[in-house]
C-alpha cells in the first residue's frame, strides 16, 4: 500500500514537471530576462513542494487546516495557467513540425530544422493564461465572502392562498470548518437576517468532518432569526464519512454532536421527517430527509418515512442536500413535491455568470442540477451554490449564496 502511493506522487511530480517545462516555452519565447526565468522556477518549485508537504501531513481531525487549503489553492492558481499555456505551445508545434516537413522534402532545405517559435503566440498565451491567474488569487483573497442575495418568485396553481407571498431564505453548505474571517460571516448572517422571511432552511453541510468545526460559529449562527423558525438537513459531509476514526464509537459520537449542535443553536432538525405550517386554517409541509446522492454519495434519505402521516394533496417543500435526488426520485414521484432545495455543488465555486443570460462551470458536466432554479412540470428545484466553501479556499464567479424565493399563488 505503501508503495502505492508512493508511486502517485512520483507520477504526480512527473506530470507537474512535464507540464511546467512545457508551458515554459512560451515564456523562454516572450523573454529572455535570467531573473524572470528564476522567478517562474522558484514559485513552481515552492508550490509544489508546500502542497506535496501538506498532503502528506494532511490530518483529518485538525479543525482549521487553512495553511492546507492555501497550498491547495495556490496549486490550483499556478497550475491551471500552465494548462491553458499547453494548447498554444502544443499547436504550434505541429505548426512548426508540418512547416518543416514541407520545407525538407519540398524546399531547398537539405536538413531537417523546425523554424522558431512565434513570439506573438506566446504573448497572446500568456496573455490568456493571466487571466484565470490573477482571477483564482482574487477568489481566495475576496471571493469566498463576496454573499450575493438571489430572489426568486415562483408561481403555483395548488398553493394554498394563505401562504400567497411567504417567503422562504435559503441556504445551504456552510462548512464551517474553513471559515477564517469573524465579521466577514458575520456580515454574511447579517445579509441573511435582512431578508425577514417567514423561514430560514438550511440544506445541509454545516461542518467538513467534525461537530467541534462549528464551536466558534455557534453563537453567530444562532442568531439566525425567522418568524417560523430556522430549519435544517444534513449533507454528505455532516456524517463524518471523510475521516479515519480510531473506532466506530468516536464517529458516531460526533455525528450525534454535529445533529446536537444545531439544536443547541434553536435549528429544527428534520432527519427524514416533516413539519406542518399553518396559517388561517391552511397548512403547508417542510419536509426534511437524510442525505441522498448518486455517484458513492451516502443514501440515508428516506421520502417514505419523511411523508408518512401528509396528506398526498399537501403542499410539500422538500430539503435534500443533493441534487441528484430530485432527478432520480423527487421529481417523478406521484405524491408530487411542489418545490425542492438542496445545495451540494458550490457551483464548483468557480464558473462564469451572466445573470439572465449565461451560466457555466465545470461542474455542470457532473451535475444535471447545479446552480439556480430548475423547473419540470410544474415541479421545483433550487440548487443553492452554497454559504461557504471547501478544498479550494476561495470563489471566481460562483459567488456564495443566498437564496430568497418568495412563493406566489397562481392567480
Amino acid at each position: 500500500m505503501r508503495f502505492i502511493f508512493s508511486m502517485r506522487w512520483v507520477l504526480f511530480i512527473v506530470f507537474y514537471i512535464l507540464i511546467d517545462l512545457y508551458a515554459f516555452q512560451a515564456l523562454r519565447t516572450v523573454t529572455k530576462n535570467n531573473w524572470v526565468y528564476g522567478l517562474y522556477v522558484a514559485i513552481s518549485v515552492l508550490v509544489l513542494v508546500n502542497v506535496i508537504y501538506q498532503m502528506a501531513n494532511y490530518d483529518a481531525t485538525r479543525v482549521m487546516d487553512t495553511s492546507r487549503a492555501y497550498a491547495i489553492g495556490f496549486f490550483i492558481a499556478v497550475f491551471i495557467p500552465k494548462l491553458i499555456l499547453i494548447p498554444f505551445v502544443f499547436g504550434e508545434d505541429i505548426v512548426r513540425f508540418i512547416v518543416a516537413t514541407y520545407q525538407y522534402f519540398f524546399g531547398t532545405t537539405q536538413n531537417f530544422h523546425l523554424p522558431s517559435r512565434r513570439k506573438f503566440v506566446s504573448t497572446i498565451a500568456l496573455t490568456i493564461a493571466a487571466i484565470p491567474f490573477a482571477s483564482l488569487l482574487f477568489g481566495m483573497y475576496k471571493g469566498k465572502y463576496n454573499y450575493k442575495v438571489l430572489s426568486y418568485e415562483l408561481e403555483f396553481d395548488d398553493l394554498p392562498e394563505a401562504f400567497d407571498g411567504f417567503q422562504i431564505t435559503h441556504i445551504s453548505d456552510i462548512h464551517s470548518g474553513s471559515f477564517d474571517d469573524k465579521a466577514k460571516v458575520q456580515y454574511g448572517i447579517d445579509l441573511i437576517n435582512e431578508q425577514q422571511s417567514d423561514v430560514i432552511l438550511f440544506t445541509g453541510d454545516l461542518v467538513n468532518n467534525l461537530a467541534i468545526e462549528m464551536h466558534p460559529w455557534k453563537e453567530a449562527f444562532s442568531g439566525l432569526i425567522a418568524k417560523e423558525g430556522v430549519f435544517s438537513v444534513l449533507g454528505n459531509h455532516d456524517y463524518g464519512e471523510y475521516v479515519q476514526w480510531k473506532s466506530k464509537e468516536e464517529k458516531i459520537a460526533n455525528f450525534e454532536n454535529v445533529k446536537q449542535v444545531q439544536r443547541e443553536m434553536g435549528w429544527n432538525l428534520l432527519l427524514n421527517g416533516h413539519r406542518v405550517l399553518e396559517r388561517n386554517g391552511e397548512s403547508i409541509a417542510l419536509i426534511g430527509v437524510e442525505n441522498w446522492g448518486e455517484g458513492g454519495f451516502k443514501k440515508a434519505g428516506d421520502l417514505n418515512k419523511a411523508v408518512d402521516g401528509l396528506p398526498v394533496e399537501a403542499f410539500k417543500i422538500l430539503m435534500s442536500h443533493d441534487p441528484s435526488h430530485w432527478k432520480a426520485k423527487v421529481k417523478d414521484d406521484a405524491r408530487k413535491f411542489q418545490l425542492t432545495l438542496s445545495g451540494h455543488t458550490h457551483g464548483m465555486q468557480f464558473g462564469i455568470e451572466i445573470p439572465g443570460w449565461f451560466k457555466w462551470s465545470p461542474v455542470k458536466y457532473r451535475y444535471e442540477h447545479w446552480a439556480g432554479i430548475y423547473e419540470e412540470a410544474g415541479k421545483y428545484i433550487n440548487v443553492n451554490r452554497g454559504f461557504g466553501f471547501i478544498g479550494y479556499p476561495g470563489r471566481v464567479g460562483i459567488w456564495p449564496e443566498v437564496s430568497v424565493i418568495t412563493l406566489k399563488r397562481k392567480k
